[in-house]
């Protein structure tokens, strides 16, 4: 297989968890002397049991390091679960989250260094320094900042006119314990305002020669990222091409439940759609009309080539190609795909 144009070395992937990792894994295949810079997300973070978790940073150190549960897609491979059945045996909440026995000592880790007063990115440099993931892995942000689902009251609470009274929950409760199936009025990125990009994120925007968006939930993922003040304006201005693959495959997540996270913002699940709510970073129809989205390329499923047409009429580039990772080959050919996408775009010499 071909190697990626060679003007495209330093190539910045704003990524979330387990279709973020995985692309990941195809672009290094795709790209193998290529710097990679991957901003991770952190809004699904949580306190459990006095730990810091950090579920897409570890998704993307273990997938890359080797050491992820290929069945599960996240935690680790051949984890064991004895701490948390002790856990429910001494009745202490929260249960539904289940923290594996090798997964615990990486949080443990990462708390203590926190206690200790090292920022999180420097913490995340640290672990990343036993998985060697092959990529330069910084969280969006040092500060916390964590996704909250708006939800009618699980326990069926009633406000004083007799409707559902409302409140807010973690994402990971509502996308973990309840499974999504609780409808969302809205999802809140909780200390955004004060959330500053964590360090060389905004570099690693402005010089790469391209920034990709994998295939990786447009709301709590990618979206949650682009929320964080700067990093959006990051993307806007950068003279490198930006490139999304489609998360949604003839109208369904390709995994997840992406589908219940767009609802939530009145975003139709469809690749067309997506790329809409993305919106074009340079607007080419009409000729000369601002814009405020991010997107220079798209690529959709084969399956959802008819909408191809749809989306080059925003102003975005658009190409369709086979988007699901069915093996690590398929993989790479994804990635190549949006690297070759996106040296096209790049503005001739």
């Amino acid at each position: 297989m071909p190697t990626p144009p060679s003007p495209l070395r330093r190539i910045t992937v704003l990524a979330g968890g387990i279709g973020g990792a995985r692309f990941l894994r195809g672009l290094l295949a795709a790209a193998p002397d290529a710097e990679v810079t991957v901003i991770g997300n952190t809004g699904d973070d949580i306190w459990i049991h006095g730990l810091r978790v950090c579920p897409d940073l570890d998704t993307v150190m273990y997938t890359l390091g080797n050491g992820i549960s290929e069945e599960r897609g996240w935690g680790r491979e051949g984890e064991t679960f004895t701490v948390k059945e002790e856990l429910a045996d001494y009745g202490l909440e929260p249960s539904w989250f289940g923290l594996g026995d090798r997964d615990i000592a990486t949080h443990l880790v990462r708390t203590q260094m926190l206690q200790a007063g090292y920022p999180l990115s420097a913490v995340t440099e640290a672990l990343c320094e036993r998985w060697q993931p092959g990529v330069h892995l910084i969280p969006m942000t040092d500060e916390r900042a964590e996704t909250h689902v708006v939800v009618d009251d699980p326990d069926g609470a009633v406000d004083g006119s007799g409707a559902p009274a409302r409140r807010a929950i973690h994402f990971q409760e509502w996308w973990v314990r309840y499974r999504a199936e609780l409808p969302a009025h809205a999802i809140v990125l909780v200390g955004a305002d004060d959330a500053k990009p964590g360090p060389g994120v905004v570099e690693a925007i402005e010089s790469a020669d391209a920034v990709i968006l994998p295939p990786s939930n447009p709301v709590v993922s990618v979206g949650t990222i682009l929320e964080v003040s700067g990093i959006r304006e990051a993307v806007q201005r950068t003279q490198a091409p930006v490139v999304g693959v489609s998360p949604i495959v003839g109208g369904r997540p390709v995994r997840g439940m992406a589908d219940a996270c767009l609802a939530a913002i009145g975003v139709q699940t469809d690749a067309a759609a997506v790329a809409r709510h993305y919106g074009p970073r340079r607007a080419l129809i009409p000729a000369g009309a601002p814009a405020d989205g991010i997107l220079d390329g798209w690529l959709v499923d084969s399956a959802d080539a008819a909408s191809v047409p749809a989306v080059q009429s925003l102003g975005i580039a658009c190409e369709s190609r086979p988007l699901l990772m069915t093996d690590p080959e398929a993989t790479a050919d994804i990635a190549r795909a949006a690297l070759e996408l996106a040296a096209s775009l790049r503005p001739q010499a």
